[in-house]
């Protein structure tokens, strides 16, 4: 275990607070509004605020990567010691769209602090948590006496992510060598609560389409042909109805083949969590659960893929009726995937699925917007471990395990690299991500870094230890 003493980086950070919070605060100034083409210098002038941070921070060597939309950052501070493993950071500069006539109490991009917390879009997502980073670097050198960290420590902040990283995975693939590594930390995630600190290990992964089906080459009588001639909005909602069993398990031949299942170690564990399923259910605004049989909520949303119907329409939608066998429908699914799942292996499950389904008569196309794989660390991976204890110092409890539900670009980072993918963040779901009044709690993001000023050494002993 690394030896960092944990009053000399607790003193050292809180000696340093508020001027860490100033710079953060400038760079949560800048609207760095990837989705919106008018804010495409705010993107860049982000980049280049944080590069120069970064060359301030102590990195020897920043650059801004260009892709085919916004930039990237990239930096890279050697540890100088020969058996010293190498770390990948990854986070994004970029933030959603917002605005003070969306419900916000102030301007989203005049950051306040009030009552402990900073309220400013991308002071959780993501900027805040990016940033924590730089302070928990230093950090360590000053609480260990050393001139470089103890590991070879690398970021890599994109600027596209909440545009959906279009250019991402060939950013990656372009520059493999330079962001090679042996584990890649991820600080784009949050933890369960504030009382109950947890390490995410694992996200799903993701693909999605349009079904469009057309029958008639025009919309008809449905007196004069209606029952004689296949009807594309029957045949959506049928194929809508077909996705899953009276088990609501996935229909699609091949769907679960290789799927990591949860282990008991795993259910006991997420069934540590205080989940409350009431709150849960007013958070999503829904009033009951349904799911794949023999599950639990967490395990459904977190351990299970999933096939949702997102859209469904064809024929009149006006008031009153209109009494025609409509020419066309279209359906909308989305997959969630899990460990074990292949996404392009899914969509040809699905396009077979699709084909064999349909009555002749029924032309049809499906669309794929391509997909993002899913990730998944095992508890007892040497790494992840490492990523407890450092939490476990700063936090002083027990760290406890999630999943996301949700999808990003770590897989990609995964699969290129072939490193490990840890999730080191310090949000709760009051923060607000992609909302209005979006803040962060200072003492947690104090507690982000100081879990960064341990983290490095404790990767430079499992790295060591590993080699043995």
């Amino acid at each position: 275990m690394s030896n960092t003493p944990d009053s000399a980086v607790r003193t050292w950070i809180e000696g340093h607070r508020a001027a860490f919070l100033d710079d953060l605060v400038e760079w949560l100034r800048i609207p760095s509004v990837s989705a919106d083409p008018g804010r495409a210098s705010d993107v860049r002038r982000s980049a280049e605020w944080l590069q120069a941070k970064l060359k301030e921070t102590g990195f020897p060597a920043v650059e801004i990567w260009e892709t085919a939309g916004a930039p990237a950052v990239f930096a890279e501070w050697p540890s100088g010691e020969p058996d010293a493993p190498t770390v990948l950071v990854y986070g994004h500069h970029d933030v959603q769209p917002a605005a003070r006539e969306d419900g916000w109490h102030t301007e989203p991009f005049e950051p306040v602090v009030k009552d402990g917390r900073l309220y400013a879009r991308g002071a959780a997502d993501d900027k805040g948590q990016v940033f924590f980073h730089t302070l928990g670097v230093r950090a360590h050198l000053a609480a260990t006496g050393r001139t470089a960290p103890a590991v070879n420590l690398k970021l890599l902040v994109e600027g596209e992510e909440e545009s959906g990283s279009p250019n991402f995975p060939a950013l990656v693939r372009a520059h493999a060598d330079r962001l090679a590594c042996d584990a890649v930390i991820v600080s784009d995630t949050g933890m369960w609560s504030a009382d109950t600190p947890t390490v995410c290990t694992g996200m799903r992964g993701l693909t999605d389409c349009q079904i469009d089906l057309y029958g008639p080459d025009q919309d008809i009588h449905s007196g004069s042909f209606g029952g004689a001639v296949p009807n594309p909005a029957m045949e959506a909602a049928r194929l809508a109805a077909a996705l899953h069993d009276e088990q609501h398990r996935v229909t699609i031949p091949g769907f679960y083949d290789g799927i990591a299942e949860l282990t008991d170690a795993e259910r006991e564990l997420f069934a540590e969590l205080p989940f409350d399923e009431q709150q849960w259910l007013r958070t999503a605004h829904s009033h009951g659960t349904l799911g794949e049989a023999g599950y639990s909520t967490l395990e459904r949303i977190w351990a299970r893929p999933t096939a949702e119907v997102n859209g469904i329409g064809g024929g009149y939608q006006g008031p009153g009726g209109k009494t025609i066998v409509p020419a066309s429908a279209q359906l909308k699914l989305s997959f969630r995937l899990v460990a074990g799942q292949d996404a392009e292996v899914i969509e040809r499950s699905l396009s077979a699925w699709v084909a064999d389904r349909l009555p002749e008569g029924i032309r049809h196309e499906v669309t794929f917007w391509g997909a993002t794989r899913p990730c998944l660390t095992p508890l007892d991976h040497p790494a992840l471990q490492a990523v407890v204890r450092a939490m476990g110092k700063a936090f002083g409890q027990k760290i406890r395990f999630t999943r996301e539900g949700g999808s990003g670009p770590a897989a990609d980072l995964q699969d290129v690299l072939g490193a490990p993918v840890l999730f080191l963040g310090i949000s709760v779901p009051s923060d607000g991500w992609h909302a209005p009044n979006e803040k962060v709690e200072l003492d947690l993001l104090m507690k982000g870094v100081e879990t960064a000023a341990h983290l490095w050494g404790e990767l430079a002993e499992t790295g060591r230890t590993g080699r043995d």
